[in-house]
Formats: C-alpha cells, structure tokens, sequence
C-alpha cells in the first residue's frame, strides 16, 4: 500500500470514482490532512476505509485529479505504463506511421487518463502542455519518456498553461521561428512559442478531409481561419476562390504564408482581417461553401449562455446568406457546451433563418484526441455538416 496523504470521501461519494470518472469535487470530500498544498499527491479512500485510488489535490472545486486506481507511485514506472500505453493506441491506429502526416497528438490529458498533460508531435519536434501544478512536478520524467520513444527528438518544448509566460525549451531549441509540418501532403507553418494551443488545430485533421469534398468549383469563405488550414484543403480540392477571415492580424500572416508555401502566388485566396461577427453580416450570396470554426465561445459553465448567444448568431448569419444549395460547416471547441446543446443552437438559427436545413454529417475529435467513456469531458471538439437549400 501506498503512504500518500489520505483524502477520505463522504458515504456514497465513491461511486463515480469507482466507474473510472477521474475528478473529485469538493462537496465529496470528508476530510483531508490540514498541511496539504497545491498538486500534492494523495490517496484516496471511501467513508468505510476502501482504497480509491491516487490523484493529484487542488484548493478549489475540483479537488482531486485521480492518476491511477492501483496502490501504486507515482514516479518514473508509472509515467513509463502510462505514456508507452498512450504510444501503443497511436501506433496501433496507424497515427504514428500515417502516410503524409507527421503530426498528431500523442497524450490526450484525461482522454487517455493522464489530467493536466497534453502532448503533440510536429515531426522532430514535442510540445507539452502542462496544465496543472501537480503535473508539472513530474516534467523530468515525462520528458525521459518521450525521449526515450523518440530518440530522434530534435526538440522539446514545454507550456506551463496554469501560470502564464512561464515556458521553456527541456531539450534543443528551434532554428527558425516557425516549423514545417505535413498533414494529408499539405504543409503547414507551426509556431508552439507565439501561436494558439500548441501551435496548430491537429483536432480538425479529419473534418479538413471531409469539407474539402464539397468545395470543388466553389466560393468558400473560412471564417475564423486562423492558420488557414481549412482553406489549403479547400484550394487543394479545386474551390474557385476561398476568403479566409479572422481579427488577428497574425494569424492573417500565418495563413498567406501557408497559401503560399502550398501554392505559391493564387489570386484565388484572398486573406480579409476583419472582426467575423462584422464580416457575416456584409456578405450577400457569394459563397457555396462557409465554414465557422470559432475559439471556444465558452471556457466555464458561467459564461455558457452568453456563448449560446454568439454562436447562434455566426450561424443566424451564415444561413441567412450562403448560397442556395449551400455547405455550412459549424464547429464548437467549448467543452462545456457539449453537442446537445450545440444542436439546440444550430436548430435554433436554422428556424430563424427560414432556410431548409439538413445535418448530412456529425463531426468530432480525431482518433488521437480520444474521448475516455469513463470521463465524458474529453469530449470538447463537435461539429455539424449542413445542407442548405
């Protein structure tokens, strides 16, 4: 048995812990050691002594992270098991070898319990996020890990995202601002140092594929584009012409450089800096093809109806001026809206619009962001494929 400090819960607090759900609120807690601090590691245990599990303490409401059921530690051993396991998914897949893509994500936090860690791969290169202090306490043995799965690992980069500005390079360090990487044979820019998340949207690998089918001889308009991403896709499978619009001037850069690292100088891209919301509202029957892939509208349940609100707008607007026999592609990266909820809004716009609309995809997270059964809220990416008439 383990000699962590005991967490005891309150009579009948157990049963989700026992279902394999990996938080612990505060309203289930009994009791708990005065002296604890901020991502110590405790041991877990029910109102009539029966051992839980081993997690990771918090000051706040959710009090505990559960690691592991098994009365075992938490050192190197275990982050071996745990990462190799995360390994040995992808691998298995067919993620890890996948013709054309050297970029995925390896270590989905609680989607392939580990809470608190993220881990994608951009060719020679690996980005942690590390969101969590208790995390964090474990960087070097993570890092031996990795660099033992990956002994070509040409850099390491951590991002500390529970206390900002504090990352940092653990092993080698870029030449050049920005990497290339290949996703389906496109080239992609990724900058983990200045960019959003880690650099890149790995999570739309898959829905990129999909909406590219309807965009042959069409007028796209990606909405929110960031890197561009969507519109290399678009142009590769033959739009006529793909306006990508965001407000940060940035990521305008980042996707013309994407553009043109795939095609060279097109007149058929056009980049537009320009608030989204604004930019709905002026265009009028100049696209077949539009997608929304906004930034997470809503990031705590007290901003969730708010959220509501600007989602069913873009999605008002975008019905109310595509083209006739139109593509509307819709997505929401906000945890706490799950896809209920999602298509609640989208049944709400589509009514107002007056348009008839049909749903002939359901679109989510690739395989390497994993949804653990046990633990519903790693599901966050849901995404709706519309026909318009």
């Amino acid at each position: 048995m383990v000699s962590y400090p005991v967490i005891t819960l309150k009579p009948g607090k157990e049963k989700s812990v026992l279902q394999g759900h990996l938080w612990i609120f505060s309203g289930a807690v009994h009791s708990k050691p005065d002296e604890l601090t901020e991502g110590d590691i405790v041991q877990v245990h029910s109102a009539n002594g029966q051992f839980l599990g081993v997690g990771h303490y918090y000051p706040g409401s959710i009090m505990i992270r559960m690691l592991t059921s098994k009365p075992q530690y938490i050192n190197l051993s275990f982050w071996q098991e745990k990462i190799h396991q995360a390994y040995r998914v992808r691998k298995y897949l067919g993620i890890v070898d996948k013709p054309n893509t050297n970029a995925y994500r390896l270590i989905h936090a609680e989607g392939d319990n580990i809470p608190g860690l993220i881990v994608d791969v951009y060719a020679n290169n690996i980005v942690l996020q590390i969101q969590l202090k208790g995390t964090a306490k474990h960087t070097s043995d993570i890092v031996e890990v990795l660099r033992n799965i990956y002994p070509d690992v040409e850099s390491i980069y951590v991002m500390y995202s529970y206390e900002e500005g504090k990352n940092e390079y653990l092993l080698g360090q870029t030449k050049q601002d920005k990497t290339i990487i290949q996703e389906n044979g496109h080239l992609f820019y990724v900058d983990w140092e200045n960019g959003q998340k880690t650099g890149f949207f790995i999570d739309q690998r898959e829905n990129r594929k999909w909406i590219a089918e309807y965009c042959q001889n069409k007028n796209v308009l990606n909405a929110f584009s960031y890197s561009g991403a969507f519109s290399v896709y678009a142009l590769r499978a033959g739009a006529n012409l793909v306006h990508s619009v965001d407000s940060a001037k940035k990521a305008i850069t980042t996707c013309e450089a994407n553009i043109e690292l795939n095609f060279g100088k097109t007149d058929k891209h056009q980049a537009v800096l320009a608030d989204c919301f604004d930019y709905l509202k002026t265009i009028d029957d100049q696209y077949d093809v539009i997608i929304l892939d906004p930034p997470a509208f809503a990031k705590h349940l007290h901003s969730v109806k708010k959220a509501c609100m600007g989602y069913k707008q873009i999605n008002l607007q975008a019905m109310r001026r595509i083209r006739k026999e139109g593509i509307l592609a819709t997505f929401s990266c906000s945890q706490v809206i799950d896809k209920e909820l999602f298509r609640k809004i989208i049944f709400s716009a589509a009514v107002d619009s007056g348009r008839k609309v049909q749903i002939i995809h359901q679109c989510t997270q690739p395989a390497d962001h994993p949804v653990n059964i046990y633990h519903p809220e790693s599901e966050y990416l849901k995404g709706l494929i519309l026909y318009v008439e």
